[in-house]
């Protein structure tokens, strides 16, 4: 059929339009960031690739290019036999791998001398990581952000979750980096994703957004764990109109106990990552915490938490970083429960 290149720019744009996007990088590449909904069908697998690296260096160029284009043939074979042979004619993919060379040139070729049309991204995963950095300012630009602002234990999360249940645009920054975004926010057991993998799902949830309609967030720093909240979406964000989500002290420390539900559970757990505010807090009051929290009194250490720790770090953070937060209209569920809070966003998106 045929064999065409786009720029990596128009891939940003046309993601939709391709039966499957085929990452054919390996499997450690593919694991740090990919395209939005791309599958892996690896030319070459993380050993191999090692293997022809090394050939290529300590042997010679030609050497290496025979190990490679032996294992290639074999793996594209291995993907044909389980995956195309049941592909209709009109199926259209789009590959690539890291800069638009052999790897992914290898597997298109032999596609298109089937008979499929595919289209190949020119420059490859490198480049469309430099459309999509590029891209990113202006895209975050494009959308009316309602900011969900609120110390610690307010339930912004379980607002953001209702919103979303009710057909709300919503961008839960901290959902998409796998994490609470404190020093006690990690998710036991689930890693965060890479940067570049980070900035790939906040593109993609915007890219999927209506901007005739707001975007619901959360009042996000610059860092969600290890990840970093792109520049430009954080400074629109932080110019963008606020809303107050308010809980009494006492809803606050149960939500908390709730959703920090793993801490309960695995106290060491959680007196180990006390011990990361040692130098905010000084040593005396974290070995305090870590008492009464092996003592089993966990719901005082975190109404501690909340009011001496985190509500004066949050609201001076606040008042310095979001321009509209002095003008923040007020939310006020009737209590912590999923119940309450749908409620509410019920309530906001009838103003909406």
């Amino acid at each position: 059929m045929s064999l065409t290149k786009i720029p990596a720019a128009d891939a940003l744009n046309r993601l939709g339009d391709f039966a499957d996007v085929i990452d054919a990088r390996s499997e450690a590449e593919f694991a740090e960031d990919h395209l939005p909904g791309a599958i892996n069908w690896p030319s070459l697998n993380d050993a191999e690739r090692q293997l022809v690296g090394t050939e290529y260096k300590q042997i010679s160029a030609f050497d290496a290019k025979k190990r490679g284009a032996a294992l290639v043939a074999k793996n594209i074979a291995r993907h044909l036999e389980r995956d195309v042979i049941h592909k209709p004619r009109e199926w259209q993919p789009l590959v690539y791998c890291w800069r638009g060379g052999k790897r992914s040139g290898s597997l298109a070729l032999i596609l298109e001398q089937i008979g499929f049309s595919v289209t190949l991204v020119d420059g490859g995963y490198k480049a469309f990581r430099a459309a999509l950095v590029a891209d990113l300012p202006q895209l975050a630009g494009q959308f009316d952000y309602r900011v969900i602002c609120g110390t610690t234990g307010s339930g912004k999360t379980r607002l953001l979750q209702a919103l979303a249940a009710q057909g709300a645009q919503v961008l839960d920054l901290e959902a998409l980096a796998n994490h609470r975004s404190s020093v006690l926010g990690v998710l036991p057991g689930v890693p965060q994703p890479t940067q570049k993998a980070y900035d790939s799902l906040i593109w993609a949830k915007l890219k999927s957004f209506d901007t005739t309609r707001p975007v619901y967030i959360e009042s996000e720093s610059k860092k969600v764990g290890n990840v970093a909240v792109p520049e430009g979406l954080i400074t629109v964000m932080r110019a963008s109109s606020c809303l107050q989500l308010d809980l009494s002290e006492d809803e606050r420390v149960q939500l908390l106990l709730e959703d920090y539900d793993f801490f309960v559970k695995d106290i060491e757990f959680f007196c180990d990552r006390l011990g990361a505010l040692t130098q905010a807090r000084g040593k005396d009051v974290v070995l305090d915490w870590q008492t009464r929290a092996r003592n089993g009194d966990v719901a005082s250490v975190v109404r501690e938490l909340l009011v001496n720790h985190y509500d004066p770090v949050y609201l001076q953070s606040m008042k310095r970083n979001f321009a509209q937060y002095e003008a923040r209209m007020p939310l006020a569920p009737a209590n912590r429960s999923l119940i309450a809070m749908q409620a509410l966003a019920q309530k906001m998106l009838l103003k909406q």
